[in-house]
């Protein structure tokens, strides 16, 4: 029987500046969808508050009448999710999951609306969407037998990790045809595009976990029997242990090191934000910090960047630290002290970008 998987949307492929190193280019691809380590991510549920600002408005087919979906999960759900993020958490990598009541606050926004699919942002593609919107759903009820590897799959996507049956290193000649029939009918009723697109299609290189294919993998798709012709030993269909594997805690430990003595501190509770400029533009973001130490202030994403640390003194900034002088540091930093109980004031210039990715400034 064919159980209902993850459908991602596609993507557009990104755009780099022309002349990069190989090396350069693999870095990017590579880094693109990556937090910076030692993030807290921040997760937040839907509730049902009456209204469509945590709802889906659909047809209903054949009547010309709409009807109201909430995102809302039940706490059973909830718990589910929970369980999920303390299993990635417990396998000590240096990012920190924490949950929020105010979805405003959240980079990780997660829904339950039934028949909406189970889908999540991949890593920082999070920061594109709007505050109010969603950045996962988890569209059945993943409290049932099995279910758990669902949610740890979209959290594995929200940590950056892509598709692994999908990796160029997997070698795997699938019977085309035949899986674009069997994911067209039932529990999935995939049209052509979204079988490619989550299954068929290879991912660059770059963004693969690493150049050793991982059957075993959380992020890779069980299949049953005749959907792949080559390797063999796979024709009898794909089996995922459903948690993580040791492979995939030997990348996400690869990207999110935990801090040692002399490692990343956390974040400040300051959130990841999206730029949303264009080339010449800045934005002013503000920092309060939780204690008085020196920290890293910066941006990282697809742009070349600059910026400026003002401490606000009776609403008045002033410079402290930074540079803004028409060059294009990519992806910018200082270092700076910043005493907890003052107000900060971070300038942030555009200069170009690499493509169409975001640009995030950050708080470490």
């Amino acid at each position: 029987m064919t159980r209902r998987l993850c459908s991602l949307p596609r993507q557009p492929a990104p755009c780099f500046a022309p002349g990069l190193t190989a090396e350069r280019l693999g870095a990017l691809l590579a880094g693109r969808r990556m937090w910076v380590d030692g993030t807290v991510l921040h997760y937040a549920f839907f509730a049902d508050v009456g209204d469509d600002s945590a709802a889906s408005v659909i047809p209903v087919p054949g009547t010309g009448e709409l009807r109201r979906v909430p995102w809302a999960g039940g706490e059973e759900q909830l718990d589910v999710v929970r369980d999920a993020f303390r299993e990635w958490q417990g396998l000590g990598i240096g990012v920190t999951f924490a949950e929020v009541g105010d979805r405003r606050e959240a980079e990780l926004r997660i829904g339950f609306q039934a028949g909406g699919g189970c889908w999540s942002a991949v890593g920082r593609e999070a920061l594109s969407a709007g505050r109010g919107e969603r950045t996962m759903n988890l569209g059945w009820d993943v409290t049932g037998p099995g279910e758990r590897g669902t949610v740890l799959h979209q959290i594995g996507h929200a940590l950056g990790m892509v598709h692994e049956h999908q990796s160029p290193y997997a070698g795997l000649h699938w019977d085309d045809e035949a899986v674009y029939a069997e994911l067209a009918g039932p529990p999935n009723f995939w049209s052509r595009e979204t079988t490619y697109t989550n299954v068929l299609c290879e991912v660059d290189a770059g963004e693969a976990s690493c150049s050793v294919w991982d059957p075993q993998s959380v992020m890779t798709f069980p299949f049953g029997p005749g959907l792949v012709l080559e390797p063999e030993q796979y024709r009898g269909g794909l089996s995922p242990s459903g948690g993580p594997s040791p492979a995939d805690k030997e990348f996400v430990l690869r990207w999110y090191p935990p801090a040692g003595p002399a490692g990343p501190a956390a974040l400040v509770p300051f959130r990841s934000a999206p730029l949303g400029l264009g080339p010449g533009e800045q934005a002013d973001f503000t920092v309060e910090p939780p204690e008085t130490r020196d920290y890293t202030v910066g941006t990282f994403g697809d742009a070349d960047t600059v910026l400026v640390v003002f401490e606000e003194r009776d609403g008045v900034p002033r410079f402290l630290a930074g540079h803004d002088d028409g060059g294009t540091p990519d992806n910018a930093a200082v270092r700076v002290r910043l005493v907890r109980g003052r107000r900060y004031v971070v300038r942030v210039r555009l200069y170009s970008t690499w493509g169409a990715g975001e640009t995030a400034v950050m708080c470490w």
